[in-house]
């Protein structure tokens, strides 16, 4: 909001039922929450509605009905399946086949997809907002469908799904003020990262060399030590952002890094896989307005289609923990821990860039990755989305923690250093999909002169209106 000068942010993630309960799940003879099926998809109630109709009801110029026409439209008479989603579709065709309504909607023949039952619900939605989702027919076919499957939602329970407005987090990376989502989303990660690396003066380091690449893998380790030790939901849990995001605590750790090996991730004090349908939004109206927004479904195709609502239900919920001594273990009403993070900058007090991803766990490291390339190195923001990206952590089942997964476009003297300091490098192929899904928008803060940027390894697109 340009007049105000002022930046919001609106929680919008799913609450866990008020029968989502550890004892829910040992019950069932399980210890942990599965990752598809009409347990996760239940387990938490749908956020995005209540997140559209708030953000609806505080900034919305034209009428919902409006705002959804075109989804409606692509919903009921279909859209082209790019060759993208045939992939992934093809990988996913064994567990979508055990969801009839996920059967009928993604392996339907032909180069079409339609969802007559999603155009249906959205039409609700553009009539009765968010009570044309979560009360009415679309609300009673969600319990309907999940009463009879054995899952956990309830008329209550989507009653009391609401967004909520907060304060994001703010930190500095040389003068840029970066603005990231707070807990239960891992976006202080990023601020604690770029604190590690302030000091380290990455512009001097060669672009894409091993000190550059090294130094940001160490800072990754000890952010995402944090991460996995303290992120839940602060209204159930104790977070302590105000000392994760500190300069001071940044000092502290940084002595715990090696400039001249590689950090084993269990050898890391503490104090006190990759794969995702998430979608990443950067908008900017005439008025410098900017929004960064994102939200997902989580794992490809998410946990399961309810019934006749033609909706993907999210498996956000698997990242819940069983273990009661875990602050991010399941309880009634609370949000699990969120990989969704979305950013804003600005220089001296004006807007400058919205950046955002997709990437689950690698969303942190691509943020990191684009801020250092552009203030550090001087790339615009397509150049910094086109940088080889590495991302570092398990990917897949039997990976080591500690897996460095680099594009092979990174200069081939770059990965025999990084392999000699300890290293364990897998390397990709020039491009992966796998590295991630980044977008962004940068203003001039002179000029006003707008540059839109979108991640070449995706579907993704700038456009300028």
């Amino acid at each position: 909001m340009p007049a105000r000068k002022k930046v919001r942010y609106l929680d919008g993630g799913g609450r866990a039922t008020q029968a989502g309960t550890i004892d829910a799940f040992t019950k069932r003879g399980l210890t942990e929450v599965p990752y598809r099926g009409v347990l996760p998809g239940t387990l938490t109630v749908p956020g995005a509605v209540a997140s559209w109709a708030e953000a609806h009801a505080a900034y919305g110029r034209l009428p919902l009905k409006r705002c959804l026409e075109t989804a409606i439209g692509y919903a009921r008479d279909g859209f082209p399946v790019t060759a993208r989603l045939a992939y992934w579709r093809s990988l996913a065709e064994i567990e979508l086949k055990k969801n009839p309504e996920a059967s009928a909607i993604f392996l339907q023949p032909g180069g079409v997809l339609r969802n007559p039952d999603l155009a249906r619900t959205l039409e609700a939605i553009g009539q009765d907002g968010r009570s044309g989702f979560y009360d009415g027919e679309v609300g009673r076919e969600l319990v309907r469908w999940s009463q009879r499957n054995e899952g956990f939602f309830t008329p209550e329970d989507l009653a009391n799904q609401s967004a909520r407005w907060g304060e994001p987090l703010v930190g500095s990376y040389r003068g840029v003020t970066i603005y990231e989502t707070p807990a239960p989303t891992q976006g202080f990660a990023v601020l604690e990262m770029l604190n590690l690396l302030e000091p380290l003066d990455l512009k001097d380091k060669e672009f894409l060399g091993p000190d550059y690449v090294h130094l940001m893998i160490q800072a990754k380790q000890l952010a995402y030590h944090d991460r996995d030790r303290h992120l839940a939901d602060p209204r159930f849990a104790d977070v302590p952002m105000d000392r994760l995001i500190s300069k001071k605590y940044a000092d502290e750790r940084r002595a715990l890094m090696d400039p001249a090996r590689a950090i084993p991730w269990d050898k890391i004090p503490s104090y006190g896989s990759l794969s995702g349908d998430t979608t990443y939004i950067a908008v900017v109206d005439k008025e410098g307005n900017a929004v960064s927004l994102i939200h997902s479904i989580y794992g490809g195709f998410g946990a399961v289609v309810a019934g006749r609502t033609g909706v993907v239900l999210q498996n956000r919920s698997a990242y819940f923990s069983l273990d009661p001594n875990n602050p991010n273990h399941v309880e009634p009403g609370k949000t699990p821990l969120h990989t969704l993070i979305a950013s804003l900058a600005f220089r001296d007090e004006k807007f400058w860039a919205a950046v955002g991803c997709m990437g689950a766990d690698g969303q942190p490291q691509i943020h990191m990755q684009t801020y250092v390339a552009m203030i550090d190195h001087g790339c615009d923001i397509q150049e910094a989305l086109e940088t080889p990206r590495f991302l570092s952590g398990r990917f897949a089942i039997g990976e080591d923690r500690d897996t460095l997964h680099m594009e092979g476009r990174f200069p081939a003297a770059t990965v025999a250093e990084l392999k000699r300091r300890g290293h364990l490098v897998n390397q990709w192929g020039d491009w992966n999909e796998l590295a991630g899904h980044a977008h962004g928008i940068t203003v001039d803060p002179e000029s006003g002169l707008r540059i839109g940027g979108a991640d070449p390894r995706s579907d993704g697109a700038a456009i300028g209106y």
